[in-house]
């Protein structure tokens, strides 16, 4: 039988594959084999692909890693994957979720997944396969996972437990770019490993989750200045008690050289926006960009007043020129 580099697809139409090595034919989709897993009348053995859908139920900007590293996976064994076409009707088909408050999949057989869904993750061969970065112009990872901290408003430490490394950088990062979702990066074993390999490789970072102020001694603070950043470095500043630990990793990061912007995180609770002010008002007297963030919960609610106070100190022009107390 002559080579086969067209099959019927599953789509109604020609689905164009390289020219497979006799005598394997490579079918895409759901078909009928011979009881001995060959092609009907042809006597030659199967190697079947698989349509795969994966639907990213938070629909945000930025790209789900669980997704990304399915999509590897399966391109890998040659699938053939779609993303985010719920008409679509793959053989397999995934969701996954990062936020409690996205929507679910559709209507459907999808295997749910994500932070919120799984409990035990992907298997180690997905895992720890590097991410499909089609179309991205940066890497995407955790270098650690878990945290040392105990706050009563996160749900890293139930969710993944003590701090731990997870991967080492060369596992993902293939870009000149990368952003790390770490929890905690300056509380793993391996922090000092990862950051020789970062400078070591000119890899331009940023740590999503902001850093640990409270870690941040003199030392620290001149390597964390010979890194390169996408654009700052982040940190957190959600309590009274974590003001003298941000002003201490400021100075120290001044002291070292460190010129660029540094971005902190502010956490507003319901009822507290008086308290949240007098931090903001702090971070901007030591030349810092706070991001107000209120707090939601499991189903994305978050209150007016916290919410107004978040828009006045995240929309600059505003924050610059109008009064807390004369924004309405």
């Amino acid at each position: 039988m002559p080579e086969m580099s067209r099959v019927i697809s599953s789509w109604w139409r020609h689905e164009t594959l390289p020219p497979p090595p006799p005598p394997f034919i490579y079918l895409v989709g759901s078909y009928r084999c011979d009881r001995d897993n060959t092609f009907p009348h042809s006597g030659c053995p199967v190697v079947l692909r698989v349509n795969v859908h994966l639907y990213d139920c938070d629909k945000t900007s930025f790209p789900n890693l669980a997704l990304l590293k399915l999509s590897a996976h399966h391109k890998k064994k040659g699938d053939r994957v779609v993303w985010n076409q719920p008409l679509f009707g793959g053989d397999v088909n995934y969701s996954s979720r990062v936020f409690s408050w996205s929507d679910n999949p559709p209507i459907g057989d999808y295997k749910m997944g994500g932070w919120i869904d799984s409990p035990c993750g992907l298997p180690d061969e997905i895992e720890h396969t590097c991410p499909d970065y089609k179309g991205m112009d940066y890497s995407v990872g955790f270098l650690s996972r878990g945290c040392i901290r105990s706050c009563s408003f996160c749900i890293v430490p139930a969710k993944e437990g003590w701090i731990r490394q997870h991967a080492q950088p060369d596992e993902f990062v293939r870009h000149r770019q990368a952003v790390f979702l770490d929890n905690n990066w300056l509380a793993s074993p391996t922090w000092e490993h990862d950051y020789e390999w970062l400078k070591g490789n000119s890899i331009k970072c940023d740590f999503n989750q902001g850093l640990d102020a409270r870690l941040v001694d003199r030392q620290i603070a001149e390597r964390l200045s010979r890194l390169r950043w996408i654009r700052f470095i982040r940190f957190a500043c959600d309590s009274q008690t974590t003001i003298p630990p941000v002003s201490r990793a400021v100075q120290s990061l001044r002291h070292s050289g460190y010129s660029g912007e540094i971005f902190i995180y502010c956490l507003v609770r319901k009822g507290q926006v008086g308290e949240a002010q007098d931090r903001v008002e702090f971070l901007r007297s030591i030349n810092c960009d706070p991001f107000a963030q209120p707090f939601m919960d499991a189903k994305g609610r978050k209150d007016d007043e916290s919410r107004r106070f978040a828009r006045w100190v995240n929309h600059k022009a505003i924050f610059k020129t109008v009064k807390w107390e004369d924004y309405h």
